[in-house]
């Protein structure tokens, strides 16, 4: 366990030496935060250390099954796997096992510049990102023990019902709601004390779940607001989504859930179980002519390995790397992978599907009491780490600020169902301005200069933010490789607001409109609460406020949440877009899998964390049926 003395002091510290930087910090915040977790982790003891595998790694080193990455995923599956004594499991990790300080939520968005994340971009493209630094957009990619679950912002969203039926729909049995319904309560232990529907959360899973139990007066009068405009409260894993909540988490005990902390630390002792961190697997191996995968090749510590899968090889490496893995060993589109020198073993559409969730950071909002969270007080303040140490109670808990949702339809789109909401509101409990420009700004690549403008003079003012989401966009992305060396970054081009129709740019506007309606409302009204009307920079020829200058503001300030799916789209074989079947086998390709986010077909209305472990949880039973012993 944390010292409060000794994380005060390292926070006071760090402060300090920060204070007044004028100078652009895209190296020294990174270097800033990645000092700070490495100091703690030297200074804190970690009592859940994993065993290293018996013996040495050899080149005949066999295991029934080899999974790569270890995020939600891959988590479960070395746990549901392993349950099999017989069977030998080998998970690789090309990250390293987190400290404890990524426990604490409200530092959730500092370990974004630490050594816990891949640090990939977009490619700089026309029509979207436009005032953001050289054009391109941060994409958040775990690099740990636990994958993205260990930087992501812990927002437990199961999705719509609609989404599963739709993803059935498309030619994949088995991941319709009514299949998917009881894997979310087998991996669920609930804690939320707050409104929650009968018979659609459980306790004594592996998972933590809790409503954050620390809330800002804003948040109230947001929630409160929301409901006087009509929208019910609900519980958005439950009966229905579309509605106003307080945001339920991936948390315990006030403390981060990982999916290493929930699926790997309880059975770290388990003998059949090999874990090996910092170990980055460059090559799935393919046997020539039979089209059969056999094991991997990975490196560690600049030392080549190999091994044996005498059953199968599953990939679950996330959206972005399970990919690039698959083209790396000969899978993927033939014209690509001839471009950048890899023999093809299999032509498949790897990479050519790309779906993301674009959220918009550009509205601003100011009140004329002290109802938001401070976080300058609350880090400084000793009080708030012994509330959180020795209760996991107080605003440390609260998930980098984020504190309610709304889930509305906009009837903007031409397949809307009432049921689905298509643009999420997500309320922050302050804005870009509370730590003074030094980290929340560049998690969306925010220039200092468009920040001196818009957030600087709010410094030390009472301010919060509510940033739309686009859950069901038109628009679609795709990857590539860079090169055939599989230590180079890939490319993402993610197209945002590129369907010609502009479907895409009119929901998230009529987002906007929601969210100032909301405000608008007696419970935000009564603390003067006023849209910031100055223009995004870049967007000062348009008339502040009218849907021009929001399309504007939404093609020049624009980010992204770690929601990417469809790289190893699920489907069947006719389905030209398709990479695997519905029981996760790549195509044409004999024992290999891909088991994480890469394979959903098509956006769904969450946010990924939860259908990941889903994923997982689904893939160990047709493992086990497959190989008959479920």
């Amino acid at each position: 366990m944390l010292n409060p003395t000794l994380t005060i002091t390292i926070f006071t510290i760090l402060a300090a030496s920060h204070a007044n930087k004028t100078v652009d910090e895209q190296g020294f915040i990174g270097h800033l935060t990645t000092s700070f977790i490495n100091i703690v982790g030297l200074l804190t003891k970690v009592s859940h250390k994993y065993p290293n595998p018996k013996g040495c790694l050899k080149e005949d080193n066999e295991f029934d099954f080899i999974i790569v990455g270890s995020g939600p995923s891959g988590s479960v599956l070395a746990n549901r796997l392993s349950e099999e004594e017989c069977w030998q499991i080998l998970l690789l990790e090309a990250g390293n096992e987190a400290c404890p300080i990524t426990e604490v939520p409200l530092l959730c968005g500092t370990l974004e510049f630490s050594k816990y994340n891949w640090g990939y971009k977009s490619e700089k493209m026309d029509g979207f990102c436009t005032g953001c630094i050289d054009g391109r957009m941060q994409l958040p990619h775990g690099k740990a023990l636990g994958g993205s679950s260990v930087i992501n912002y812990m927002i437990y969203m199961r999705g719509n019902k609609l989404d599963y039926d739709r993803w059935e729909a498309m030619g994949n049995p088995g991941w319709s709601y009514k299949d998917i319904f009881p894997y979310f309560l087998t991996a669920e232990d609930a804690n939320i004390t707050g409104y929650k529907d009968a018979g659609y959360h459980k306790k004594g899973g592996y998972l933590g779940v809790s409503d954050v139990t620390y809330r800002s007066r804003a948040a109230y009068a947001y929630v409160e607001a929301a409901q006087e405009a009509g929208h019910r409260f609900v519980d958005y894993n439950g009966r229905g989504q579309v509605g106003v909540s307080y945001v339920q988490t991936t948390t315990k005990g006030g403390k981060r859930v990982s999916a290493e902390s929930a699926f790997l630390r309880p059975i770290r002792n388990r003998t059949n179980l090999f874990i090996r961190t910092g170990s980055q697997v460059t090559k799935v191996l393919i046997e020539p002519g039979s089209n059969k995968a056999y094991g991997v090749e990975f490196v560690r510590n600049g030392k080549k390995y190999k091994a044996v899968a005498r059953k199968e090889v599953i990939v679950s490496a996330g959206g972005f790397n399970s990919p690039q893995l698959l083209m790396l060993s000969g899978i993927g589109p033939k014209n690509h992978l001839q471009e950048v020198g890899i023999p093809v073993i299999k032509d498949l559409p790897v990479g050519e599907t790309l779906y993301d969730h674009p959220v918009f950071a550009g509205i601003i909002f100011t009140v004329n009491e002290s109802i938001v969270l401070d976080l300058k007080s609350t880090i400084l303040d000793p009080d708030s780490y012994v509330e959180y140490l020795q209760r996991g109670s107080g605003p440390l808990t609260v998930i980098g600020g984020v504190e309610a949702l709304t889930f509305i339809n906009t009837n903007i789109s031409d397949d809307s169902d009432p049921r689905l909401p298509d643009v999420e509101l997500i309320f922050i409990g302050g804005s870009l301005s509370v730590d003074h420009g030094v980290i929340l700004r560049r998690l969306l690549n925010i220039p200092r200069a468009t920040y001196d403008v818009m957030w600087k003079p709010l410094e030390g003012k009472q301010t919060f933010q509510v940033f739309p989401m686009l859950f069901h966009p038109k628009s679609k992305g795709y990857m590539k490789l860079r090169s055939s060396n599989p230590f180079d970054p890939p490319k993402f081009y993610l197209n945002y607001f590129s369907d010609p129709e502009h479907i895409d740019i009119e929901n998230m506007i009529a987002g906007i409109r929601e969210i100032q309606r909301i405000v608008e409302f007696p419970a935000m009204q009564k603390f003067g609460a006023t849209i910031v009307d100055t223009p995004i920079p870049g967007c000062e020829h348009y008339a502040f406020d009218s849907d021009a200058y929001w399309e504007c503001g939404l093609r020049t300030l624009i980010g992204s949440l770690y929601h990417q799916v469809g790289t190893c789209k699920m489907g069947p074989r006719e389905d030209k877009e398709a990479v695997v079947d519905s029981r996760l086998r790549v195509h044409g390709i004999k024992n290999l899998r891909v088991a994480d986010t890469s394979i959903i077909p098509l956006p769904v209305t969450a946010h990924t964390v939860e259908p990941a472990y889903v994923v997982g949880e689904r893939g160990a039973d047709l493992i086990k049926q497959d190989w008959g012993v479920l």
